[in-house]
């Protein structure tokens, strides 16, 4: 939501995708149009799902007519020790993580690509796929790395018409890591050159600079946001 308000401030139209909630997301897609004078699309369906993924795409197209902006920010993790994560759960993690972001890059990348402009897709990744393994999350590590692989190939195959990085992040202040004991919480911090966890709207802020039009050499890029871990 941090990352969407700068679109939204910057006058970007925008669609909002779910897989459930559906009357929330129309409430909240209301108050935003209302709030920035600007329209609002709500697409439900799972981006893991390619017939989903296709129906989508038609109705950004027979909205908006165009794309200028994808972000792929959809992700799940179950941490739990290796003996205990079943198969189908490793499976659901990178199906969601690895599969959703491949077919919407391949579907809304390759209509971005056939457009007469510039445009931008931002993956967002995490620096669990580059140099910060945790075996309780190794589906959730895997999916990042391969998440990274995806963004350097479509990188190579939309260029130059379309600029594609990933962002990696490191700890966020996030509800996500609400499970952390004090212990862990002073342990990984005391890591951080910052000596802190990254607030939600500096990640965003940086979303908001590669999606812009302020972005026009950046490509090809994993990049790590870890306040100096």
């Amino acid at each position: 939501m941090h990352a969407l308000k700068n679109f939204l401030r910057g006058g970007y139209c925008v669609v909002l995708n779910g897989r459930s909630h559906e009357e929330e997301m129309h409430v909240i897609s209301k108050e935003l149009e209302e709030k920035y004078s600007i329209e609002c699309l709500v697409c439900m369906g799972d981006i893991a799902n390619e017939e989903d993924v296709k129906r989508m795409l038609d109705e950004v197209q027979n909205k908006f007519g165009r794309l200028d902006v994808l972000v792929n920010n959809a992700g799940i993790v179950y941490d739990m020790e290796i003996e205990e994560r079943a198969t189908s759960v490793f499976e659901e993690t990178m199906h969601n993580n690895v599969t959703g972001t491949y077919l919407m890059c391949k579907y809304f990348g390759n209509f971005m690509k056939s457009q007469d402009f510039m445009t931008r897709i931002i993956n967002i990744s995490s620096t669990n796929g580059i140099n910060y393994n945790i075996p309780t999350s190794i589906d959730y590590d895997a999916s990042k790395a391969a998440i990274n692989s995806l963004t350097k190939n479509f990188a190579l195959e939309y260029a130059p018409n379309i600029l594609v990085n990933a962002i990696a992040p490191h700890w966020i202040n996030t509800e996500m890591n609400v499970s952390l004991s004090k212990e862990e919480l002073e342990e990984e911090t005391s890591k951080i050159y910052l000596k802190r966890f990254a607030e939600p709207e500096e990640i965003a802020n940086f979303v908001y600079f590669l999606g812009s039009e302020e972005n026009t050499y950046i490509t090809n890029e994993i990049m790590v946001i870890s306040g100096g871990y």
